[in-house]
């Protein structure tokens, strides 16, 4: 893994927008409806070359594949794993926030929940359960890392990752006979995910959402014991692989919304560095969390560690200032260290494959040339004075 020795790379989390004809494909396949198999696999070809194209014009170092063969995390499961099946249809539109977040702002999700990024998604919201034994399906996976590296064909970029998800899936058991067993299965068929993705060259990035956070409801002795559970499953799926080789993401939420009750950095980052990772990606630009850069002056970040800071946010379509940002970028040099600093954005520009993401595509790229000339700015600081 590359560091900043001189200057402060930039990256991102992973998803970004698909172009509307791989999203049309993609909703046909997932309502079973003809499409020609030939045109979707050129599609998605085509979508991750422009994906790549349009990071390195934009400034990012450290690219991805923009996550384009994927509808989401959930559903791209039941494309790697056996043993998960549909189940029983749900209505079309479901909510996807709750809690005390929805219980304090009802009037705002009742609308929020009738906008365009829940009604235009591609995926058709028919649950997937685990109803037999799991085990791992590399068709997919080998598609995608031979997508990406014909991509990077004659273009220069510093390095390359890619994400798959964490053994905590948001997916029912119908089979395991405990929950740790269900993790345990899932995590050591998702390893070979995580190690073909090693063995193809590239940077692992491991996307955990929720993995560290601790279960709404749960007494907190027995939700620490869940979140214990869940990391010790993944350093299992991660074990033999080095550190150096794999980064971590998490983030408070995907919505946006008044996000008053997000857990803290603070709460995390124990959990968060318990992770076999050689890199820490998290959200920072979200104004909940802005002022957070501050748990670094009580935690002291390991040997060897890096932090990816978000710069710029997926929580609003206001694209931040480049001085705003280095100004952020200067404050975490200085209390980790220019080297163990790289900087992205929060989360996902698209996290679902939808025609309508939360945050405009092209105010993401906006976001992304804002992160590289704030990067700029900060380098000058920190390298020159």
């Amino acid at each position: 893994m590359k560091r900043s020795t001189e200057r402060i790379l930039t990256t991102h989390t992973g998803s970004l927008a698909r172009p509307r004809p791989l999203l049309d494909l993609m909703k046909a396949k997932e309502y079973g409806e003809p499409y020609d198999q030939a045109d979707y696999d050129r599609t998605v070809r085509e979508a991750v070359a422009d994906v790549v194209r349009r990071q390195i014009l934009s400034g990012i170092d450290v690219v991805n594949d923009g996550e384009q063969s994927k509808t989401s995390f959930n559903r791209y499961i039941g494309d790697r794993l056996n043993g998960f099946e549909p189940t029983e249809v749900v209505a079309r539109v479901v909510g996807a926030v709750g809690g005390k977040e929805a219980e304090a702002f009802p009037e705002y999700y009742e609308e929020y929940l009738k906008s365009g990024y829940f009604t235009t998604r591609v995926t058709s919201n028919v649950p997937l359960a685990c109803t037999g034994p799991i085990s791992y399906k590399p068709e997919a996976v080998k598609t995608d890392l031979a997508n990406l590296k014909s991509a990077l064909e004659g273009v220069d970029v510093e390095e390359v990752f890619v994400p798959a998800t964490t053994p905590v899936i948001n997916l029912r058991n119908r089979y395991y006979k405990t929950e740790e067993e269900y993790l345990y299965a899932v995590a050591d068929a998702m390893r070979e995910e995580y190690q073909a993705i090693i063995d193809a060259g590239f940077l692992l990035q491991v996307d955990g959402p929720g993995l560290p956070h601790s279960p709404e409801g749960v007494p907190e002795g027995e939700a620490r014991k869940v979140v214990d559970m869940r990391i010790d499953a993944l350093n299992h799926a991660l074990r033999g692989i080095p550190e150096e080789k794999i980064r971590f993401h998490t983030c408070f939420g995907v919505n946006h919304g008044p996000r008053i009750y997000d857990a803290t950095l603070a709460e995390l980052i124990g959990p968060i560095m318990r992770i076999n990772a050689g890199a820490y990606s998290f959200e920072a630009a979200n104004p909940r969390h802005m002022h957070e850069y501050h748990v670094f002056e009580d935690v002291k970040l390991p040997e060897g560690k890096v932090i990816i800071p978000g710069m710029v946010t997926h929580a609003h379509n206001i694209v931040e200032h480049p001085e705003l940002i280095a100004e952020m970028i200067v404050k975490y040099a200085q209390l980790v260290g220019r080297e163990n600093l790289m900087v992205g954005n929060d989360c996902g520009f698209s996290s679902q494959a939808v025609y309508q993401p939360e945050v405009h595509p092209t105010v993401a790229w906006a976001k992304f040339q804002a992160l590289s000339e704030g990067a700029r700015l900060a380098s000058e600081r920190l390298w020159r004075g």
